[in-house]
């Protein structure tokens, strides 16, 4: 990882000259993320918000859509009802859940809002010092200067039927953000956590060595975890058209609930990102140090593995977005690839040069608004082409890919502020997986992308309710069958086994193995008394049943809790 640290030193001392202004990003598990989504379906000609594919969100393009909006209330003709949104938005109410959503967000932004605002100060701080602004514990905000520093806290305490033990997640800690002198931008986010999860949860952990979406852990009273989560990044621009950000935290490519490209689901890891965006184009180009699987015993040095990817989007209309996506895992420990830095290059092509050694995939993803109202979105991964197999042998273990489709339907049947999004994944056997076990497409014994691996069909259905401008209604529902590992065979479903300790060559359908089905419904009212103070009600059902096995796993939770600038804690597997 030596010449990604001693590239991004360069960027760093070298273009501040050339430097632009230069932007934060929004926080995993906001809120302002799903009113983004709102924004970009509603306006549904927006170039700039056509780009959300890649994610996390810039807070400088997206205040900048939000604040025409401020100003233009949307400013269209609804294709369903002919009714023009312009004078509705004015309409206090009809719009004042809106008009709450884009206040908060302007307020959570304000480094970038272009004229203060009187209304974003507390009306008594407190001590005189603190909280002067209704978002911030302590804010700066002078010419050359701007930071933002608040705290973090998520206390939840649940039941789970058939447990003695109770359901815990406690954390503290601290967000903090700045720029400098509008070309230099930082954030660091960190948190001590206490879990103690549900039964199934823990049987996660077990089987893969890892807690989900976290790193190091330590057991804590015998059946929970003590860990911490700690991000953080600088950002600048080199020009006006290229981005650059070098940290330690998570990205997301895609549109919907799950990405078979790359999730935030897993760990964070160090990375060196460089953004293009100009005319119809954005173009991101990710280098990362990744760890391969492993068992820790002691305090040891761990290995290192290390992937590259780029993601190319084009507006081809103004309502219609397509992506090209390519990614390689290398399958060397603890040594960088130089000829994979180069960022305009075909991935496998220098990967068939090198001697085909490493883990290449390429997709291809679309997003589509509609009628103000609807957005169809899609990912088609590949992992291994072979025509004369697709064609003549479609159950040959080579037929390694994945798809997604999926579709968001704002203001739903005419209710405001209902919205709803549904969502397909299927992936193939043995897809992400390979011949070297450093190579799979995993990083600190998680998956990069879908955390269910691969061999399964998943449909996700959600729903978003906002009724009161402080009230949400979150209701999700997640079914899917997956083929397992079946008497010592390998049926492809686990990406950290070698695809070589295959049995066969051919026969091999999703599904395919001890089939296994998961039913997971989860429901959550909050109610925001103060700005991203939260409290939470919430229930979940799962049920997990394997074929030919007598009893199955049902789980009821109930929790209750209370999370200020943190997002909640999800077992959505």
């Amino acid at each position: 990882m030596q010449i990604i640290k001693s590239l991004s030193k360069l960027l760093f001392f070298i273009c501040p000259v050339f430097a632009t202004a230069q932007s934060t990003y929004l926080n995993q598990g906001t809120k302002d993320i799903h009113f983004v989504d709102r924004m970009e379906i509603k306006q549904q000609t927006n170039t700039d918000l056509n780009f959300s594919t890649v994610r996390p969100f810039s807070r400088k393009f997206i205040v900048r859509q939000a604040e025409f909006i401020d100003s233009a209330r949307l400013g269209y003709t609804d294709s369903l009802s002919g009714r023009d949104k312009y004078k509705e938005w004015n309409n206090q109410d009809l719009s004042a859940i809106d008009e709450y959503n884009l206040h908060s967000f302007l307020m959570n932004n304000s480094e970038w809002v272009s004229t203060p605002r009187e209304d974003f100060m507390s009306k008594k701080p407190l001590l005189k010092s603190l909280y002067k602004t209704k978002t911030n514990l302590l804010e700066v905000n002078s010419k050359d200067f701007f930071l933002a520093v608040n705290p973090v806290i998520q206390f939840q305490e649940g039941k789970e039927n058939n447990n003695s033990e109770s359901m815990f997640v406690n954390s503290r800690g601290v967000v903090v953000r700045g720029m400098i002198a509008h070309k230099i931008g930082f954030s660091t986010f960190l948190t001590d956590n206490q879990e103690r999860g549900p039964k199934f949860f823990q049987q996660q952990v077990s089987k893969f060595g890892a807690v989900p979406g976290v790193g190091f852990y330590k057991p804590f009273k015998k059946t929970g975890y003590d860990y911490f989560d700690a991000r953080g990044y600088f950002t600048f621009g080199v020009t006006k058209y290229i981005d650059v950000q070098f940290g330690y935290d998570k990205n997301f490519i895609g549109n919907g609930y799950r990405s078979l490209f790359l999730s935030d689901w897993g760990n964070s890891y160090l990375f060196l990102k460089l953004n293009t965006k100009i005319w119809k184009f954005n173009y991101q180009n990710l280098f990362m140090e990744l760890m391969p699987q492993f068992k820790k015993a002691g305090d040891t040095l761990l290995d290192r593995k290390y992937a590259a990817m780029h993601h190319l989007s084009m507006n081809v209309t103004k309502w219609l977005n397509i992506g090209l996506f390519e990614g390689v895992i290398f399958g060397r420990k603890n040594r960088f690839d130089f000829q994979y830095l180069n960022p305009i290059i075909f991935y496998r092509s220098v990967e068939g040069n090198v001697g085909s050694p490493d883990n290449a995939l390429v997709g291809l993803d679309f997003k589509g608004n509609v009628a103000h109202r609807v957005q169809f979105y899609g990912q088609f991964l590949l992992d291994e082409f072979i025509l004369e197999k697709i064609k003549n042998d479609p159950t040959n273990w080579v037929n390694k890919w994945g798809v997604q489709l999926g579709a968001k339907y704002v203001d739903a049947f005419g209710i405001n502020n209902l919205d709803l999004q549904f969502e397909t994944n299927r992936v193939r056997p043995f897809t992400y997986s390979h011949g070297d076990t450093i190579a799979n497409y995993t990083h600190y014994d998680q998956p990069l992308a879908h955390p269910l691996g691969a061999n399964f069909q998943e449909f996700i259905g959600i729903i978003n309710y906002q009724p009161k401008p402080r009230w949400y209604i979150y209701a999700k529902a997640i079914y899917y069958f997956q083929g397992l590992d079946s008497a010592g065979k390998n049926f492809g479903s686990n990406p950290f086994e070698d695809y070589r300790s295959r049995t066969m060559e051919t026969g091999f359908k999703i599904g395919g193995g001890t089939k296994a089905t998961c039913l997971n419904g989860f429901v959550q009212v909050s109610y925001e008394w103060k700005e991203n103070l939260f409290f939470d009600v919430s229930m979940q059902y799962r049920n997990y049943k394997i074929a030919n096995v007598a009893t199955q796993t049902n789980s009821t939770l109930i929790s209750a809790g209370v999370r200020l600038n943190m997002f909640k804690r999800d077992y959505d597997f």
